[in-house]
């Protein structure tokens, strides 16, 4: 076991995507596009971040609030971008101290073509100049979207701007948003901190639009395969959290909330935090399962048998245990096992079982575990040898 455990620590070890020691696990935060679109504001952002830290959010674990597209609206004679005014009264220098006075951190949307998602004006050659404005503002993390790019190569563009953003001085973390089509984990660590590795979430489990946008398992499937290019600061973003938005039941959230952890994929709430119910809540701020996607080790999780709807998928951990989804994509409740070797487990050894959403020991087990795992949901465990 603890040969095994050395070989993963040495293949999630690799150094952090530009050496900055940023984002050394997965970022948590709030970001305002899934529920709030082009409805942002600095009202808004002021109340997101009080509610951060009067829901406990902030003492979950969350940190960033996050401005995506549609505050900017030109650019001035001077060439620097200019916050909305009718919308951020205050500026952003402004705005951002007060992120900061609460104990959070603040960030902003860019886009690496000609104009963003929402035709305001992007940041094609206008990278050093905004790299150094975000700086200015106190800007810590930086989303930068694929719009309105024609004729441009992702690499070099991304590339651009995180040079930009490293002469700063400022440690802003880097968001990469061309939603995996070119494949960024092949290209993106060392250039970026994280970067989506999928089309756009939607709020629905099982859908999508002819846009593009997909639901729920979609995603899911779409991170199967990754796990080998995840670590400590360079991480695979599956997109925002949909979770309190109304488009899944509890068991879906539940399970949307589980597989991003077991991704280690950044934590990102999307919905309205000033008036959410409890049961969202509880969701949200759910350490232990939170405690899977932080973990140190920093390894992506991946799937380990597939029975047609019932499936199983781990990540190992830090201290040799493993977290484990028992996952039903079926419309029916049914049986889901895990067998010890299928999780690098001794076949016959003793492991205590402990169920991270009902927050409640198991029991001890030998060599396998199983679960009643209703239709769309999950049945999350973390699996601790004893030696």
């Amino acid at each position: 076991m603890r040969v095994l455990l050395a070989v993963l620590l040495l293949m999630a070890g690799s150094p952090a995507a530009s050496g900055d020691g940023l984002a050394l696990t997965p970022p948590m935060g709030w970001n305002s596009w899934n529920k709030f679109g082009c409805d942002v504001s600095e009202k808004l952002i002021k109340e997101t971040a009080d509610a951060l830290v009067a829901t406990g959010m902030k003492g979950a674990g969350y940190e960033y609030v996050v401005i995506d597209d549609c505050w900017q609206v030109r650019r001035g004679a001077d060439g620097r971008i200019v916050p909305d005014p009718e919308r951020f009264p205050s500026g952003m220098k402004a705005l951002a101290d007060y992120v900061h006075g609460k104990g959070l951190k603040f960030g902003v949307y860019s886009d690496a073509g000609t104009g963003t998602c929402a035709k305001r004006p992007g940041s094609k050659d206008h990278e050093a100049i905004d790299a150094r404005t975000y700086a200015e503002w106190g800007v810590d993390y930086l989303k930068y979207d694929w719009c309105n790019t024609e004729g441009q190569d992702t690499r070099d563009s991304y590339a651009r701007m995180s040079r930009a953003l490293r002469a700063t001085g400022r440690p802003i973390v880097f968001s990469i948003c061309e939603w995996g089509s070119t494949r960024p984990w092949l290209w993106a660590p060392g250039i970026g901190h994280l970067w989506r590795s999928t089309g756009d979430i939607q709020d629905c489990w099982d859908c999508g639009k002819a846009w593009g946008g997909m639901g729920i398992v979609h995603i899911i499937d779409l991170q199967a395969d990754l796990h080998p290019y995840a670590g400590p600061g360079h991480w695979n973003d599956p997109d925002m959290l949909e979770v309190g938005n109304g488009g899944l039941t509890a068991a879906e959230s539940r399970a949307h909330f589980s597989f991003w952890a077991l991704f280690a994929a950044p934590l990102m709430a999307g919905n309205d935090l000033r008036g959410m119910s409890k049961e969202t809540l509880e969701i949200l701020t759910n350490r232990e399962v939170i405690g899977v996607d932080q973990d140190p080790l920093g390894m992506q999780g991946r799937k380990v048998r597939d029975n047609g709807p019932q499936e199983v998928w781990m990540k190992p951990l830090a201290d040799g245990s493993r977290a484990v989804i028992l996952f039903n994509r079926g419309n029916e409740a049914g049986d889901v096992g895990v067998a010890w070797d299928d999780i690098g487990l001794a076949p016959a050894g003793p492991a205590l079982v402990r169920d991270l959403w009902k927050k409640a020991d198991a029991g001890a087990f030998t060599g396998r575990f199983q679960a009643r795992v209703g239709p769309h949901d999950v049945v999350m465990v973390r699996v601790t040898p004893q030696f």
